[in-house]
């Protein structure tokens, strides 16, 4: 007879643990909801704005972001430094050569400026590049450079870009005074 008393009994608290444990993981989940409710609580149209933050008109805003969009490429071209491009260069090495009718990962970049886009030889060039312009103008090449996926979506250069305005356009003025 105690054998079944001692199974009943032994039951019964593993039942009571478990029901208690549901218990606290039901409270603990109200009470969290409680806290960290981000919603009203029903009374009223919700939770109130404890304070307004004032911002500019649109017309303001606007005219900030104008203010901050830097300088015009063209003005900085005017005064790019070859030499200093040269060094900037060096990103571009890992794909791509100067050498006249040379390819690597990309195609030679020797005669870009001013070039037909997709005009090398023997290089098979992704279509969303050869959609975007006709010709390597300074200012195409500076839209490419800065990202180059934004660019062109879908070319397969894995460049992620060249941020610096000065820095594009002195590589672009390098590029162009390696050629004859």
């Amino acid at each position: 007879m105690e054998r079944d008393m001692f199974d009943t009994m032994t039951m019964t608290k593993i039942l009571g643990g478990v029901c208690g444990t549901l218990l606290i993981f039901l409270l603990g989940g109200w009470a969290a909801e409680t806290i960290f409710h981000v919603g009203g609580h029903g009374y009223g149209d919700g939770p109130k704005q404890a304070y307004v933050i004032e911002v500019a008109d649109d017309e303001e805003a606007t005219e900030e972001v104008v203010e901050d969009e830097g300088p015009d490429f063209t003005e900085v071209f005017a005064s790019a430094d070859a030499a200093a491009g040269e060094s900037q260069w060096r990103a571009c090495r890992a794909c791509h050569v100067l050498e006249p009718g040379q390819n690597m990962t990309g195609p030679s970049l020797y005669g870009v400026v001013g070039r037909d886009v997709g005009a090398v030889d023997g290089f098979n060039y992704s279509g969303s590049l050869v959609a975007v312009a006709d010709v390597w103008t300074p200012e195409n090449l500076n839209a490419f450079l800065e990202n180059p996926r934004g660019y062109a979506p879908g070319t397969s250069m894995s460049y992620n870009g060249m941020r610096n305005i000065e820095d594009r356009a002195d590589l672009i003025a390098y590029l162009d005074s390696v050629d004859d």
